[in-house]
């Protein structure tokens, strides 16, 4: 089960004036589930995207950077159950088919649609029932489907995911909602992932493009589950311009940073519920660094621990062998790293200091603090001003049962 993840019901997700969703049963690899998703964007709306960085990136992911160097994005369409990865030619082809698909259902123009896939790697798609799918995915296309959507994207999860926010942009009402999945092979860039968030703000383009790298650098790509980073990985973010609000297009404006704060928060969630569903998770760690030259080595030292089998596996077990931290810390390729400066906290309780075992620390706290559904551990390496956060979660005998029988 997943750790403290809200259920996700209708009513938690509004609306987003100027986008449909629909969903419908194509069989693409199981039958009786529904795999298959459209959204559909209202003319004028304007989409932004950031993906994986594997160099064996999926033919969708590769037809989906091609169609928005093109920009006037129309609508989307996501299945789930073969991630169309490792194909080849034909991948592409399929990929292609996909959104020409789309297109004759909608009348747009097949460049006007961008394709998902996410499942098992190294098969082809079976397009033929793919394509026959999208008549019956358009045919359900409504503003209140979120939920639905949500579920037919899953894979390996055992909950959808959402969120939603309204806020307040020039005296209109701004809503932001979105939904993503993600339970295993989960570390940035970006995972195998896939999150969709839309808001009727009326935002210029180069803004929404800074704001998706952002949002995706402070809430995707700050988890791990497992250290895998997967083929298919991507986050688009839509603006419709629906809401009323001017333009948006000053970043030093109180508009923006309105909508900033609440998209990098809706991210965050997202991103937080892809953990809290890890495969076989049973906790929830956030990992604080703090105290370090760059971030980027803050980010370092928090994947070493965050991604480490021996902390992870700890955890489960509310085994409080804390070494297993420190081994991760110096491992971590900071090669001027002074141990002898650095504390580790797990919760409130100071573990180590001065290069070893804090003098304070007794292991029935450690215990304590183990036992509990959501831990966080920091560190501070007092050499800067710099920080990161990571979240991530433990190893379970499930995570190894799950991905031992996820072809069958």
């Amino acid at each position: 089960m997943p750790v403290n993840l809200p259920e996700l019901t209708p009513e938690a997700m509004h609306p987003v004036a100027g986008v449909r969703l629909g969903v419908t049963e194509a069989g693409i690899r199981k039958a009786n589930r529904r795999d298959l998703t459209v959204i559909a964007l209202d003319s004028g709306s304007r989409v932004a995207g950031v993906f994986t960085k594997n160099r064996f990136c999926a033919a969708p992911v590769q037809v989906c950077k091609e169609h928005l160097a093109k920009s006037d994005i129309r609508a989307l369409i996501i299945n789930t159950g073969i991630a169309n990865a490792g194909t080849g030619e034909q991948g592409l082809a399929n990929a292609r088919a996909t959104c020409v698909a789309v297109a004759e259902a909608l009348s747009i123009a097949p460049e006007q649609v961008l394709p998902f896939s996410t499942g098992v790697i190294l098969e082809h798609l079976p397009i033929e029932r793919l394509t026959a799918g999208v008549p019956g995915a358009v045919a359900d296309l409504r503003p209140n489907a979120w939920v639905d959507a949500a579920r037919a994207i899953m894979t390996t999860d055992t909950a959808p995911k959402g969120v939603s926010r309204v806020i307040q942009i020039d005296g209109k009402d701004v809503t932001i909602t979105g939904m993503s999945k993600g339970a295993g092979m989960i570390k940035p860039n970006m995972a195998t992932m896939l999150g969709y968030m839309a808001t009727d703000a009326n935002v210029s383009q180069s803004l929404l493009d800074k704001l998706v790298v952002e949002a995706a650098d402070l809430s995707f790509n700050s988890i791990t589950v497992d250290g895998d980073t997967s083929t298919n990985d991507s986050f688009i973010l839509m603006a419709t311009g629906k809401a009323g609000n001017s333009i948006i297009e000053d970043e030093h404006s109180a508009a923006w940073a309105a909508l900033r704060e609440a998209v990098v928060g809706v991210a965050i969630e997202l991103a937080q519920a892809i953990v809290r569903d890890g495969e076989g998770a049973t906790k929830f760690m956030t990992i604080r660094v703090q105290g370090g030259r760059t971030r980027e080595e803050c980010r370092a030292v928090g994947y070493a621990i965050g991604q480490s089998p021996l902390v992870k596996t700890a955890f489960f077990a509310s085994d409080p062998n804390l070494g297993r931290i420190l081994a991760a810390i110096g491992y971590a390729g900071i090669a001027d790293l002074d141990v002898s400066r650095i504390k580790v906290w797990l919760g409130d309780v100071l573990v180590a200091e001065q290069g070893g075992r804090a003098v304070s620390y007794k292991e029935e706290d450690g215990a304590r603090i183990m036992a509990e559904a959501e831990i966080e551990t920091t560190v501070d390496l007092a050499r800067g001003d710099a920080e990161a956060t990571i979240w991530t979660c433990d190893f379970s005998y499930d995570y190894v049962k799950i991905n031992a029988d996820y072809r069958s």
